[in-house]
């Protein structure tokens, strides 16, 4: 069972080792398997239907990789600042430039963790685990500033963050980055009430217990964030890129056959119900 928000990063540990593992796989992340260890395993298999939500967890991966890959090679990032990194292991498994600068930004001891893991692998970019608690509004605006000075185009990443926070500290975070100029895009992922209920319904109590409630799923969807001075610049449906990967859920057919029969707005709301999101600033255009 899932005892602290920590836990969460070896339950998606868990999908990537899965979606590696396949003669097909999407990605491979040989460090995944490794990472999720006995516990990720046992968490999947204590959580309501776990391995029928892999798929979702492995769209998402797919689709961040291909977006964050986009604007290093085409748009010119010059740094990645991951927050709430967990386990994640990009900076060792994608084809990154080796000027890169990639920082990770987590609790403590989730990065010793992970950086303890993989002491003998070599990342592929100029990589740094920076311990801190992002909730903490001191700590989060002097980490802010310090890394802002060390790019001009940095790219923002919280894959899997945003759920668990309040609006508020969601708003607090979209602030505070939106203060440095230098911080031009920021990629999330995010999902609407009906989805969040439905989420809720299936896992809220697991999480509950280990004090990581499901919180954040604005009904305005990336509206949420103009106020705090940012705009979408991409939004990729969770359900169309499942299409095109082919990692579609169980019953998606039947889905495929509702949406003929919606009007175009109710369609329209069915595809943004989940999605990846990827901001930019309001005061540019990219």
């Amino acid at each position: 069972m899932i005892e602290n928000i920590s836990d969460t990063a070896r339950w998606v540990a868990v999908y990537r080792a899965m979606e590696s593992e396949r003669p097909d796989a999407l990605f491979r992340d040989k460090y995944a398997r490794k990472l999720a260890g006995p516990r990720g395993e046992q968490i999947v298999k204590a959580m309501h239907r776990g391995r029928d939500a892999a798929w979702a967890m492995i769209v998402r991966t797919a689709v961040f990789d291909d977006i964050i890959m986009t604007m290093i090679t085409e748009h010119g990032a010059d740094m990645v600042v991951n927050l709430a990194a967990g386990l994640d292991t990009r900076p060792w498994r994608l084809s990154l430039p080796p000027t890169l600068r990639w920082a990770d930004v987590d609790l403590p001891e989730i990065l010793v963790y992970k950086t303890e893991s993989l002491t003998h692998e070599w990342p592929r970019c100029r990589y740094e685990a920076l311990p801190a608690d992002l909730t903490n509004e001191a700590t989060r605006r002097a980490l802010f500033t310090r890394l802002a000075a060390e790019g001009k185009k940095i790219l923002v990443i919280t894959e899997g963050l945003l759920i668990y926070l309040t609006a508020t500290q969601v708003g607090e975070i979209a602030r505070d980055l939106a203060r440095q100029p230098s911080m031009h895009w920021w990629l999330t992922d995010i999902a609407n009430p009906r989805l969040l209920a439905w989420m809720k319904r299936s896992w809220g109590k697991t999480l509950e217990k280990g004090n990581a409630p499901f919180l954040f799923a604005p009904e305005e969807g990336s509206a949420f964030f103009h106020k705090f001075g940012w705009k979408e610049h991409t939004f990729r449906s969770t359900m169309l890129e499942s299409r095109r990967l082919k990692r579609e859920m169980r019953g998606a057919w039947f889905w495929r056959i509702v949406e003929r029969f919606v009007p175009a707005k109710r369609r329209e709301e069915m595809l943004r119900m989940a999605g990846i999101l990827l901001l930019e600033r309001a005061d540019t255009s990219d």
